[in-house]
């Protein structure tokens, strides 16, 4: 009914990996949809641990590769938490030798909810403390020509290099600063926090 109108589809990817389903979804196909599909590790037991779903890895490689064999337009999307940034830097390769077709890779800061709170122990990790690696895979995207982006994070906790990468991507209803925010400089650049995560900042 709206074939003009922009659709940003989250999904896990896995449903895909059924062709019969990918096809039914193909008879729908518009070069307005983009499916966003997240991967938290170029390891596959690391993947499904994160998500707590056997085989949910090879699920969600084999629906990426049935979107891009219909030529759906892909996103690539990297949660940064404590469990993912270890292999951050062998996940951005993986994703650039197998996945290269994807329009775009997004590096999205934490927010905290849902199943955050629950286990913020095991996910919750200083963006202070991973800005090396997150410099090195997101450099690294770029130096192979992939569009690459960082959303929901702060210019204050990213290195100048990094800026240019960065997006103002939390939602108005769910975006704010901290006192601190307020005498910077680039506070009309950056995204701020999410209003649920004001306690878990840097």
């Amino acid at each position: 009914r709206l074939p003009n109108t922009r659709i940003h589809i989250l999904s896990n990817g896995r449903a895909f990996a059924w062709k019969s389903f990918t096809e039914k979804i193909y008879k729908e196909k518009n070069d307005n949809i983009i499916f966003a599909v997240p991967i938290y590790s170029d390891y596959y037991l690391e993947h499904d641990y994160i998500v707590q779903a056997k085989d949910a890895f090879h699920q969600t490689l084999i629906g990426i590769q049935n979107l891009a064999r219909y030529g759906f337009r892909i996103e690539i999307r990297v949660v940064l938490h404590k469990q993912s940034i270890p292999r951050l830097y062998q996940l951005s390769k993986f994703i650039y030798r197998n996945m290269p077709y994807a329009e775009h890779v997004a590096f999205m800061g934490l927010e905290y909810v849902g199943y955050t709170p629950h286990n913020d122990k095991l996910l919750w990790i200083d963006p202070l403390e991973y800005s090396d690696e997150l410099k090195d895979s997101v450099l690294y995207l770029s130096q192979k020509n992939m569009n690459v982006s960082i959303y929901n994070t702060p210019l204050c906790v990213l290195d100048n290099s990094l800026w240019k990468f960065a997006r103002k991507s939390i939602s108005d209803w769910k975006q704010t600063n901290l006192d601190e925010c307020k005498k910077c400089s680039k506070l009309d650049e950056c995204c701020g926090v999410f209003e649920t995560s004001k306690k878990y900042t840097s």
